[in-house]
């Protein structure tokens, strides 16, 4: 029995060490959801402008531009955070960490308040802009993926194929995206950005980015970044590609993955 035991304590402790978010299949639909007409998705692809450098220990959840640097929200169970980051030298500027309780999530800035999402805890915190000091807490049903706003209110994921919008005042339900590619939704939407009144969406375990139409949830296009992180470049602590960020005073848009080494200023074409 305790030989047994043992085994699977040693077995639980490499999947954990693989990755602490929950595991999923490929990307795929969900035939049980309803499917509207099938509007066919633009294909994309991307060439990079710029290369900058990144925080291999930041397992990178939500990322946006503010102010000329990069807020990012990192993930992970005793490590997650809340930091501003120069986009040239990829320093840390500020940090604010989260309690080891909580796994932090994506984020997003809006009114002066940086809201950032918990992964299981349905726990949300609220920050101050500047100072990156806590000053409010939300709360909300299931688990918490991605964060963005359209200058009045909040849209997050939750690992399926919803996006649910939010009154920023007490995170109120307000409606719900059924996101659907070529007819069929799309599971594992992740990190969000909202670009010219579009919603960009890392489709988590891919290489792939949504462009979202808010008003219908059909995906409009999908861009291809495969390749974007050269294989020289991985490690066996790098995961997966996650963070997208819109630099709208520029046109500016910057990606990124999970323990990367790099960000990249990306054209799409």
């Amino acid at each position: 029995m305790i030989s047994r035991l043992i085994i699977l304590s040693t077995i639980c402790a490499m999947l954990a060490g693989c990755s602490t978010e929950r595991p999923a299949d490929e990307p795929r639909t969900d035939p049980g959801a309803e499917r509207p007409a099938a509007v066919p998705a633009r294909d994309y692809t991307y060439k990079v402008i710029e290369t900058y450098p990144h925080d291999v220990n930041a397992f990178t959840q939500g990322l946006v531009v503010q102010d000329g640097a990069f807020l990012e929200s990192t993930g992970q169970y005793g490590f997650s955070s809340l930091r501003r980051v120069s986009i040239k030298t990829g320093k840390v500027e500020r940090i604010e960490k989260i309690d080891a309780r909580y796994f932090g999530e994506g984020m997003t800035v809006l009114n002066g308040r940086v809201y950032m999402l918990t992964y299981l805890n349905q726990q949300g915190f609220i920050f101050d802009v500047k100072t990156l000091r806590k000053i409010g807490e939300f709360s909300y049903f299931g688990e918490g993926w991605g964060l963005t706003n359209d200058g009045s209110r909040l849209y997050m994921s939750n690992g399926t194929s919803v996006i649910s919008v939010h009154d920023p005042d007490g995170f109120r339900v307000l409606r719900s995206i059924n996101v659907t590619l070529n007819g069929n939704p799309v599971l594992n939407l992740n990190e969000l950005e909202w670009i010219n009144g579009e919603i960009w969406a890392n489709v988590w375990q891919t290489e792939k980015i949504l462009r979202i139409s808010p008003e219908t949830g059909i995906v409009t296009g999908v861009i291809d970044m495969a390749g974007i992180l050269p294989t020289s470049s991985k490690t066996p602590t790098t995961d997966v590609f996650n963070g997208i960020a819109w630099d709208s005073a520029h046109g500016r848009v910057y990606v990124t993955g999970k323990n990367w080494p790099s960000v990249f200023q990306i054209e799409v074409l």
